[in-house]
């Protein structure tokens, strides 16, 4: 019965994704309370259920998932304010790419987009209306540019500090030999390899099947009304708040570090005003500051209703059995087996939750945790393992993606550019299904595998497990 309010949440997922084609946080978060409603009516103890609702979502990790969220929001509003992409649709245009090449150009270039922003659905709806119909009208095959596009978002998010899927991955994973969680700039340091040999796989079969179109010359009234070279300038901020966050490993002073240079840059090279900053119109504020603010508001109410419906989960004791049933059976016995269930567990819960993988994580995470300790692996690795499953292919399944549902309507109303199915999309996004085999490469090599030493340190050897400071 503890799972019924998983089941109500799903309802709401299929409903959203499948039925109404929409894809909104808010509403997701929305399906989540109602969940937690419904399963109070048919808990034993009213008031027990509604404490281990507030239990879960006054959790460690769950306060500093919905911290972080809130600081990284204000500092991606600034980038897509800033229009970084511009400056890559001016290098496009300035090179003069097409086909194939032009593919590569915009997975590449939506790959840095999607780094600086940290969200994967807010990259796609920026960049679609102005890569898509060009690339069609310059030779670029349509499926293959629009899972290039696709894929660069995923990529993003895969690797940027302040995507919501890498706090997410990196929060949920504690040491066990020193107190805190997984760092995220150590995460995504060790997280590279993997992410990188797929998207330098995925870049070839780009520029070899990206240009079997027919390319028109209409293309370049297209290029050129979202041109603006300026925004290259905000890539400055960028990589240096990227590499405090590899420096220092303290997410908190990369995105200060990157808002107060992003607004500097900005407000000197005039892509900002100081208005865009804080301002109000018509009694309403107005600023990036508020609307990147505001903007994480229904991603925040989803993680605050997974977790409330966790600490359900963990007081009814379904985590427990899960983890202990998993653990105590073959599979999960070795450090290898412990990671392939952990890859296969995250990647049937992100198919049940439509590719969403924010939401699948939050709810897996603990899983992850628990059975990955228990043979000693590296909260880094354990992380990394789970993100990167989630990333892959069970993010992109044509019947329940969230990724393609969107992907594909952004195909839609461009004079002289096909209209494509979630089933054409699917065949065209090459990194997810390239990430889930290196990920399966990963786990039976032992490749990047890495255990936790004393103060968290890694090392190749796994060491007798003890539950120390953190066990709490």
């Amino acid at each position: 019965m503890a799972f019924i309010p998983v089941v109500v949440f799903l309802f709401f997922c299929v409903l959203y994704f499948v039925v109404f084609n929409a894809f909104d946080m808010t509403a997701l978060a929305m399906g989540g309370f109602v969940a937690l409603l419904v399963g109070a009516v048919f808990s034993r103890n009213y008031g027990k259920f509604w404490a281990s609702v507030m239990q879960g979502i006054g959790s460690p990790t769950a306060v500093s998932i919905v911290v972080i969220l809130f600081v990284v929001g204000m500092l991606s509003q600034l980038i897509k304010v800033t229009n970084v992409s511009g400056g890559f649709v001016w290098l496009a245009d300035l090179a003069g790419v097409n086909g194939g090449a032009f593919v590569l150009f915009a997975f590449i270039t939506v790959c840095f987009v999607a780094m600086a922003t940290g969200s994967s659905i807010g990259t796609m709806f920026t960049v679609f209306p102005i890569f898509y119909p060009a690339g069609v009208l310059l030779g670029a095959d349509p499926v293959f540019l629009a899972g290039a596009l696709v894929s660069g978002a995923i990529f993003g998010d895969n690797m940027a500090p302040i995507s919501d899927t890498t706090i997410i991955s990196s929060s949920t994973q504690r040491f066990r030999r020193k107190i805190g969680v997984a760092d995220i700039g150590g995460v995504v340091t060790s997280r590279a390899k993997y992410a990188l040999v797929a998207a330098a796989i995925s870049a070839v079969g780009f520029l070899i099947f990206g240009g079997s179109g027919a390319s028109s010359g209409a293309a370049a009234e297209v290029l050129a009304s979202s041109s603006n070279p300026l925004g290259l300038v905000m890539l400055i901020p960028v990589a240096i708040m990227i590499a405090t966050a590899f420096i220092t490993r303290d997410i908190f002073k990369a995105v200060t570090v990157g808002i107060v240079l992003g607004i500097i840059v900005a407000l000197v090279t005039g892509l900002l005003e100081p208005s865009g900053i804080v301002g109000v119109t018509d009694g309403a504020p107005t600023g990036f500051l508020v609307s990147g603010f505001s903007g994480m508001l229904g991603t925040v109410a989803l993680v605050i209703a997974v977790f409330g419906i966790m600490g359900v989960l963990t007081n009814a004791g379904v985590l427990t059995r899960t983890v202990d049933a998993l653990t105590q059976g073959k599979l999960a016995s070795t450090p290898r087996g412990a990671e392939a269930a952990i890859g296969l567990g995250v990647t049937v819960t992100t198919l049940l939750f439509g590719g969403v993988n924010s939401a699948s994580m939050l709810t897996f995470g603990p899983v992850a945790d628990e059975i990955g300790s228990r043979v000693g692996l590296h909260p880094y690795r354990r992380a990394n393992v789970m993100d990167c499953f989630a990333l892959g292919i069970a993010s992109i399944v044509p019947v329940l993606s969230a990724y393609l549902f969107i992907g594909a309507l952004l195909t839609s109303g461009y004079e002289g550019a096909p209209a494509l199915s979630t089933t054409q999309l699917f065949g065209g996004t090459l990194y997810p299904l390239l990430l889930t085999a290196v990920m399966i490469v990963a786990v039976f090599t032992g490749w990047g595998r890495r255990f936790e030493g004393a103060d968290g340190i890694q090392i190749r050897t796994a060491e007798p497990v003890t539950e120390t400071v953190n066990a709490s």
